[in-house]
Parts: C-alpha cells; sequence; structure tokens
C-alpha cells in the first residue's frame, strides 16, 4: 500500500510541476482519471441474487468481488441501481486476470 500511495504522490507532484507556468484553459471535455488495483489472489465466483424488477429510468448494477486490503481478503458488495444515460451502455464493476495478477476494472458507461 506505501508503494501506491508513493506512485499516487508522485504522479501527482509530476502533473502539479508540468502544470506551473501554464495558464488555466478550462476542459472541452470531462476528464477521467482511473487507480487501478492488481493482486495475487482470484475473486471467488460471483454470488447470483434475483434482480429486483425493472425501475424506468435505472440499469441494475450487478455485485462484485472488492479486494478488502486491511482484511487481505475479497469482500462482496451488493448489486445497486445505477441512472440510465441514453446511447451508452453499462459495463459492471469486474476483474481481468493478467500478467502478473488480477486487476480490479470499475463500472463505466460506454457508447
Amino acid at each position: 500500500m506505501i508503494t501506491m500511495t508513493r506512485k499516487l504522490a508522485l504522479l501527482a507532484a509530476l502533473g502539479l510541476a508540468a502544470g506551473a507556468g501554464t495558464g488555466y484553459a478550462p476542459p472541452t471535455e470531462a476528464a477521467q482519471v482511473a487507480v487501478g488495483v492488481t493482486i495475487g489472489v482470484p475473486p471467488p465466483p460471483p454470488r447470483y441474487v434475483r434482480v429486483p424488477p425493472p425501475r424506468v429510468g435505472y440499469v441494475w448494477a450487478p455485485g462484485y468481488w472488492r479486494w478488502d486490503h486491511r482484511r487481505h481478503r475479497h469482500v462482496w458488495v451488493a448489486g445497486y441501481w445505477v441512472h440510465a444515460r441514453p446511447g451508452y451502455r453499462y459495463v459492471p464493476e469486474h476483474w481481468v486476470h493478467r500478467r502478473g495478477g488480477w486487476y480490479f476494472r470499475p463500472g463505466h458507461w460506454v457508447r
């Protein structure tokens, strides 16, 4: 955890140093920042629960396993409703296996 904190602090310092001496320009598009978690322990199988009845204007995001670094284990997070975005598809939180471990991908919208 200390190394991740150091990396984030270094990235923040580099960003501030790179921005020093430049003027502010409002962003033309909303910026997105992602922080990933990679662990060596695979998540347990997903829990299958009954999906509540549909809600107008919402999309159901299924539950997922979150890594709890304090307890060094996965913890189940229950599903929840997300406001729908017309023209977009919601991709729920999930784990991806890559060389070196398991990488957590947060939920996000795609066109």
